[in-house]
């Protein structure tokens, strides 16, 4: 498996999902969206997939010594490898706006969703999005991939809306607290999406195993 995952990173994979990670330092910018940093990670992935197609990547890697089920694994572990990489950048901006710029004005004011727990969490419910329409979708044929990227922006920023809005719902402020106001709520929240992370891609994988299974390449 460790072969396999160093043919993804050094073979098959495109620069600019490496690039893309760097989207995670959006959840410092004031006053914009800051989940959008993680769907612009999952366009970086997308994007790889487009260049390893072209690649025929796919083809080269089911003549491998190798199982087609561990074909699928490695995508999965490069995808969510660059996904956590991209995580640990949201994590370590949201801490220095929980920290070092507490008190800054930009920060304090701002209408729309906080850099905080619940949006980290928040964050792993669309990176978990990705891989359960995206990557399932894709290897229902291992070669299509405009519609379940398709499907997955529009489900994605519907998340997005409704993770931006549900701080307005009256009795649910708490979950936009800055700093570290409500911690244990907000700690909850970020391992509900840790947790919700970790099924849709388990149950992604393995759909995407029996999928593959039965494509006759």
């Amino acid at each position: 498996m460790r072969n396999i995952m160093l043919k993804e990173m050094k073979l098959s994979a495109s620069p600019i999902s490496y690039l893309f990670i760097l989207f995670g330092f959006m959840f410092l910018i004031p006053g914009y969206p800051v989940l959008c940093g993680a769907f612009f990670t999952t366009l970086g992935i997308f994007q790889g997939f487009q260049y390893a197609r072209e690649a025929n990547d796919i083809e080269f890697s089911v003549l491998l010594p190798v199982s087609k089920k561990d074909t699928v694994k490695g995508k999965y572990l490069f995808v969510c490898f660059i996904e956590l990489c991209s995580f640990a950048v949201m994590t370590i901006c949201t801490l220095v706006r929980m920290t070092a710029l507490s008190d800054a004005a930009v920060y304090t004011k701002n209408a729309l969703m906080n850099a905080n727990l619940f949006a980290l969490g928040a964050a792993l419910v669309v990176f978990g999005l990705f891989n359960t329409i995206f990557l399932n979708g894709f290897f229902k044929t291992a070669y299509k991939q405009g519609k379940p990227f398709v499907i997955y922006i529009i489900v994605a920023f519907l998340a997005i809306t409704v993770f931006e809005a549900v701080h307005h719902i009256p009795g649910l402020e708490a979950v936009n607290a800055f700093g570290f106001e409500h911690s244990g709520l907000q700690v909850a929240l970020l391992l509900a999406g840790a947790a919700i992370y970790t099924i849709m891609t388990l149950l992604s994988y393995k759909s995407s195993c029996r999928r593959f299974e039965l494509i006759d390449l």
